[in-house]
């Protein structure tokens, strides 16, 4: 045992591939419905003037750069020290399949809380994870 923890993360790296993909699928088209030169093009326009459904996907992509940061070096850390179990295991694909459902409401519906639960069970996921190497260390 101990490779196994490398699927939650390759989903979670799949998930980051395909939300980029989106938001270019979103944003390109946009940009070109503007008819504006590309120098004239600003971060505000694409983010704040942006309407919903070409904002949120970059939104999330930028979430994909935060939490799942600390999930990537916990997965590693347990990997490198043996301590891959069925519980971790079991938490970061708890992890992982929170995230998946995060980026599809976020993409897509976009109902806040709907959304604010899923990311906090998933940080639950990764909390645990780490307190537990923690406890396991000491």
């Amino acid at each position: 045992m101990g490779s196994e923890i490398f699927q939650p993360m390759l989903t979670m790296l799949t998930l980051t591939f395909f939300v980029w993909v989106y938001m270019f699928s979103r944003r390109i088209p946009y940009l070109q419905s503007l008819n504006m030169p590309a120098d004239q093009v600003t971060s505000n326009l694409l983010n704040e003037d942006a309407p919903a459904q070409i904002s949120n996907p970059s939104d999330n992509l930028k979430n994909l750069f935060e939490m799942p940061v600390l999930f990537y070096v916990l997965c590693l850390y347990l990997f490198v020290v043996g301590q891959v179990d069925t519980t971790y295991i079991i938490a970061a694909w708890l992890f992982a399949t929170l995230r998946v459902a995060h980026s599809a409401v976020h993409c897509t519906i976009n109902i806040v809380m709907l959304r604010f639960l899923i990311y906090l069970a998933s940080c639950i996921a990764v909390w645990f994870m780490l307190f537990r190497a923690i406890w396991t260390m000491l």
